[in-house]
């Protein structure tokens, strides 16, 4: 970092390096106050502990990894010879000759898209000899033998973690970019970008918490969530909203739509051109959305089955009264989907003929294949979350369950954000996603002990009467309605497969279809942009593999797709002219309580 005195020689006309000097000095005082208390805090919370049981995992590794000294021998060998490659490679370049690419980075990597480590040989040297180890000591990872799956997983997962966090773009020296910056603003990007991080662990209150937008550029209701419409009902636990039409007449049943508790529900509603809700008003839905209540220590005691109960089951009460309509569609999202999968078999079980269809967003009734998050759920980790939790009011903090998802895409959502807000100084982009990202809602603590427990643990939803919500066991191959799952292909919070295995539970009609792209991006696709494809399969065989072999691919969003068998469903109920009636307006059946989006939703807890 340049001194007040370098500062001065190099200073523009008209900047006052006393000036400099007085920015310098006074970000040290606010460092050393800051950082000083952030340290005192992590003490005071018990310092550095291994809750995630990695020592033993990376014990267990080592103890097979000396179980095999060939294969160690072996790694080390071809670590040597690529990295020989790379030098002869170099030295060509060096003396202007055309050499090739020993290690390049994968596809969809944003890190070094800066033409100068692809231009400049040594920033291309110092790019390809990180790849070059990364991909051997991934390598020596993954090919330990008979390694326990659990720390299998563990150090695999958090090897990679480690790796990205040496990537030379994280660093000031080493990124030609970040270099270019502190040239171009003689160093005031680095005291920006310290500033930046002391705001950070200042708003996170002791933890580090990166921001990934300007969080003063939205307001719900203004820029995000504007699709009018009203509460009709609410309990302690959800909002119940009922959109205005868009369209002169409607289908008769409604569309009630379960979104995830773990954030909230206006991912569908982000903006006009890609709200999911304002889009199936526009295909003539009668849409009600569930807007969850962010719990605090009063609602600690809720379980799952209260999710339930004062979730989809008053709202099916509540939109019957609206519309006097018994039956509804209804779409579940993600951990809303396995909401939805449990209410259909604590309905039929019941002998309860109240839902028409039921759609799937990358949901998972089945959790044998959790994919990374199963890192951070065993037996041991559930337990020390749970003291956890009662230590702390009765509920999980949003802020934690954040981290662990942002851990998954760490270089997308992690570094990136360093690199852009600390190194570089600038201030994080207005992101409506981003946004909601970080809008998240608590945890009530035997709820979510109950769905780790059950869901992830033991995998027991699947199992006839392996789970019993307020008294009914659940028997899934006993739901015979009418279902639609959709999946992505890079979804890394519910895996593809692990949601085609649950889709398979169900015993009516069932079609699955599989988007490009991810657990948000694969499901806010609107036809408009043209973006992405999708594939389908009319069977529904014993594995994936066997359904991928034989789909059919189709360009564009999977949006009219769902909305045509949708609305195939209602027809089938009586002839067509029939499924339609007029549009309703939300209070016409229940009293309106306040405009949407609502004050569950707004309320943001800054944690």
């Amino acid at each position: 970092m340049p001194t007040p005195s370098t500062q001065q020689d190099a200073a523009t006309p008209g900047v006052d390096p006393n000036a400099l000097a007085r920015i310098y000095v006074d970000t040290a005082e606010r460092a050393a106050r800051v950082l000083s208390a952030f340290a005192q805090k992590q003490s005071d919370a018990g310092g550095l502990r291994d809750e995630l049981g990695l020592a033993q995992a990376y014990l267990d590794w080592y103890a097979h990894l000396l179980k095999d000294p060939y294969a160690m021998a072996a790694a080390s060998i071809n670590l040597t010879m690529d990295t020989l490659r790379l030098w002869q490679s170099t030295w060509m370049r060096l003396f202007g000759l055309t050499a090739p690419e020993i290690a390049e980075p994968a596809k969809g990597d944003q890190r070094f898209k800066d033409a100068q480590w692809q231009d400049d040989f040594l920033f291309d040297f110092i790019k390809q000899s990180y790849l070059i180890t990364a991909r051997h000591v991934q390598s020596a990872v993954a090919e330990v033998h008979d390694l326990p799956e659990n720390s299998r997983k563990k150090v695999t997962f958090f090897t990679r973690q480690f790796i990205d966090a040496l990537s030379p773009t994280n660093f000031a020296m080493t990124n030609p970019q970040v270099l270019r910056e502190t040239l171009s603003s003689q160093g005031q990007n680095l005291i920006k970008g310290l500033n930046n991080l002391l705001d950070d662990i200042e708003q996170g209150q002791g933890q580090l918490r990166i921001r990934m937008t300007d969080m003063n550029a939205f307001a719900l209701g203004k820029n995000v969530a504007t699709t009018p419409g009203k509460v009709v009902f609410q309990n302690e636990l959800m909002q119940l909203i009922q959109y205005t039409p868009r369209t002169a007449q409607v289908q008769r049943r409604p569309l009630v739509i379960i979104p995830p508790w773990i954030n909230k529900y206006y991912i569908l509603d982000l903006r006009t051109k890609n709200s999911f809700i304002q889009w199936a008003l526009d295909q003539g839905h009668t849409v009600f959305v569930i807007s969850w209540v962010n719990p605090d220590a009063q609602l600690a005691d809720k379980g799952f089955e209260d999710y339930m109960q004062q979730g989809p089951l008053a709202a099916l009460d509540a939109v019957e009264r609206a519309t006097g309509e018994r039956t509804v569609n209804f779409i579940g999202y993600c951990l809303g989907g396995t909401l939805l999968g449990c209410t259909l078999a604590w309905l039929a079980a019941r002998g309860e003929d109240r839902v028409g269809s039921a759609t799937f967003f990358v949901s998972l009734l089945d959790f044998s294949e959790p994919g990374e998050l199963g890192v951070f759920i065993d037996e041991a980790q559930v337990a020390r979350l749970e003291e956890r939790m009662q230590k702390h009011g009765g509920y999980l903090e949003g802020s934690e369950m954040a981290s662990t998802f942002n851990l998954l895409r760490a270089n997308d959502l992690v570094w990136s954000f360093v690199v852009n807000n600390y190194l570089m100084g600038k201030d994080p982009f207005p992101f409506d996603l981003l946004y909601w990202n970080s809008d998240a809602t608590r945890m009530p603590a035997r709820m979510h002990s109950f769905y780790l427990r059950n869901m992830y643990l033991n995998n027991l939803l699947g199992v006839p009467g392996g789970v019993t919500l307020a008294g009914v066991p659940l028997d899934l191959s006993r739901v015979t309605v009418p279902a639609y799952f959709v999946s992505t292909t890079e979804d890394h919070i519910a895996l593809w497969k692990g949601t085609y295995r649950g889709a398979r539970y169900l015993r009516g009609p069932t079609r699955f279809v599989l988007g490009a792209s991810g657990h948000i991006a694969g499901i806010v696709n609107p036809p408009a942009a043209n973006k992405y494809c999708y594939w389908t399969n009319d069977a529904l065989p014993d594995t994936p593999e066997a359904w991928q072999a034989s789909a059919q691919q189709h360009a564009g969003s999977w949006w009219p797709d769902w909305n045509a068998w949708v609305c195939a469903r209602n027809a089938e109920s009586g002839d067509a002219q029939s499924a339609l009636v007029a549009a309703r307006t939300p209070g016409e059946g229940l009293q309106v309580l306040e405009d949407a989006p609502g004050s569950y939703a707004m309320l943001r807890i800054q944690s």
